[in-house]
Formats: structure tokens, C-alpha cells, sequence
């Protein structure tokens, strides 16, 4: 079932992020997550695509495991990466023909050590060429990245939210958020969304925090900030494993249980492949809060 739909009916999602494993070995321990986690009823699950010439066919091979085995709807990223427009639409009819619904568009990252995004020959530099060939099958929901505090390479916020209409407007019907650490960015981004009459779900996009180091990592790559107090705690954990572990899931029950109370009925969790750490987390909020109706974030807060 298309996620615009689902979430039209039922005015609430939970999704959960996974990335395509390296080895065999990985691929085994993913597929036993992803069948732990469906007694979350998850509305959809995606997968990641890499930056490499193999990436889409990669991820192609997952979703297909996933469709067949696996009661979920799968849904596959899908980037500008490695690709030429022919090549892009052999993938986007590839998903049609299995019967995929749901796809997340994005430009994509350059491969390791490249700073400049730079396209394939005959390919696409930007996500909402894309986004309008995806549209023009008629087939598809389609979903976007969209970032709280603007993308990397924007200049500024007013210029990323002209980027984010052009790629909504090219034909997605939701889109989902970089990580962010702080909710104020998310509020603020709302109150941009809907000052340029943009009126798609936004699904805030959750990183749990256990490893400071790799989510500082992360942070650099995509521009998130970090807090400083976060930072400090976690890092006076170091010592301690199950310390450090507790504190950043104290930290995100914490953000999470905030965009419930704001109204927020959306939440899709980036899981790095654990299963058990987001399945905790979600086993802390409250739950009964994802049942009630949702309201506009720029209202309640």
C-alpha cells in the first residue's frame, strides 16, 4: 500500500531505516532484525543505497528478500548515483514490475573522499529531476529528504526551503527529515514548511544516540547539531558501556517523547542495523500518545 495513503488513513506512522550489509553473514543478522521488528507493525521499512556503481542493484536484491519474505512494505532509497536517466528509469520500472510502491528519492552522497557531488554522464546533478521521472510513471508514492537545519550546501535557509518546494512540487507526497538532535530545529523547519505552502506529512527522521564518536561523525557529514550537554554526558560515560548506552537512550526517549506531547504522529527511526536499541526505545515512550490525532507542531508549540 502507498505510504501517502496509509498515513492519510491513519494519521500516524513508525518506519525504521536499514542499510544494505557488506557480507552474507550481515545479511542473515538483518533479516532476523527486520523479522524481531515486526512486532512493532512498522508502516514501512527502507533501505539505504550506497554510493557505488553496484548501489541500486544492491538494494534491488534486499527489497525483493523483504517483499518475499517479510510482512512489511519495503521501501527502497533511490539516488542520482552511478546512474544515467536510462539507467535510472530501468530501476524505476524494475520496482514497478515488482510490485514496489513506495520509493525515497535522493540525490545522493559522492563516493568516499569526493567533496563535489558531480553526476554520471547523462545522469541527474539534482533530486527533483528525478523526482519528475519517478512521478511520470504514475505508479509511485514518493518520498524526499528534507533538512531541518538546510542542507550542507545551502547557503542559507531561505535558499534550501526554494530547493525543498522545487522537489516536493516535482511530485513527492511526504518526505522525511535529516537527523537532528535538537526539536527546535524541526519546529522551526515546520514553521518554514508551511509559511511556502508546502502541506505533505514530514516525517522527523530519529538517529539514536549511543556512540558519540560516530554520531559526531555523522553530525559533521550532514550539518546536525550536536548539544553540548549531550556531548558532556556522554562523554563522562565513556567509561562505562552500559552507561553511555543508557544515557542516549534516556536522550531519545527523551527528544521523541517532546515531538509526541508537540504533536508529531510520524517518527521514522535511522536503526544502523540494531534492532534491539530501537526497540527498546520505542518500548519507552508513550505509546499512547502515537494513538491520539495529530496536530500542526507550529500550533502546540
Amino acid at each position: 500500500m502507498k505510504i501517502s495513503s496509509i498515513i492519510e488513513q491513519q494519521g500516524r506512522s513508525l518506519s525504521f531505516e536499514f542499510f544494505v550489509p557488506k557480507t552474507e553473514k550481515g545479511e542473515t543478522s538483518l533479516f532476523e532484525a527486520i523479522r524481531r521488528m515486526e512486532s512493532l507493525k512498522p508502516t514501512f521499512v527502507s533501505v539505504t543505497q550506497n554510493a557505488t556503481d553496484t548501489g541500486a542493484k544492491n538494494t534491488s536484491r534486499i527489497v525483493r528478500r523483504i517483499k518475499q519474505e517479510i510482512s512489511v512494505d519495503p521501501m527502497p532509497h533511490l539516488t542520482c548515483v552511478g546512474q544515467s536517466k536510462e539507467g535510472l528509469r530501468d530501476v524505476l520500472e524494475q520496482y514497478k514490475r515488482l510490485g514496489i510502491e513506495n520509493l525515497l528519492i535522493l540525490r545522493g552522497d559522492s563516493p568516499h573522499g569526493i567533496t563535489k557531488f558531480c553526476p554520471t554522464e547523462g545522469g541527474f546533478l539534482y533530486a527533483k529531476d528525478l523526482v519528475k521521472l519517478a512521478a511520470s510513471l504514475e505508479t509511485f508514492s514518493i518520498g524526499v529528504a528534507v533538512y531541518p537545519e538546510g542542507h550542507i550546501e545551502t547557503r542559507s535557509l531561505e535558499e534550501d526551503m526554494v530547493h525543498c518546494k522545487e522537489k516536493i512540487d516535482a511530485g513527492a507526497d511526504f518526505a522525511i527529515t535529516q537527523m537532528f538532535f535538537q526539536n527546535r530545529f524541526f519546529y522551526d523547519f515546520m514553521e518554514r514548511v508551511q509559511g511556502v505552502g508546502i502541506h505533505i506529512p514530514v516525517i522527523p527522521g530519529i538517529m539514536p544516540v549511543t556512540n558519540i564518536d560516530r554520531i559526531e561523525k555523522l553530525s559533521q557529514l550532514c550539518g546536525a547539531t550536536l548539544p553540548g550537554a549531550l556531548v558532556e554526558k556522554m562523554e563522562k560515560a565513556e567509561g562505562s558501556s552500559e552507561d553511555v548506552r543508557k544515557a542516549g537512550i534516556e536522550f531519545t526517549v527523551k527528544q521523541c517523547n517532546d515531538l509526541l506531547r508537540n504533536g508529531i504522529r510520524y517518527f521514522h527511526f535511522f536503526t544502523l542495523n540494531q534492532d534491539e536499541l530501537v526497540t527498546e526505545i520505542i518500548n519507552n515512550l508513550d505509546l499512547d500518545m502515537l494513538q491520539s490525532p495529530a496536530t500542526s507542531p507550529v500550533e502546540k508549540h
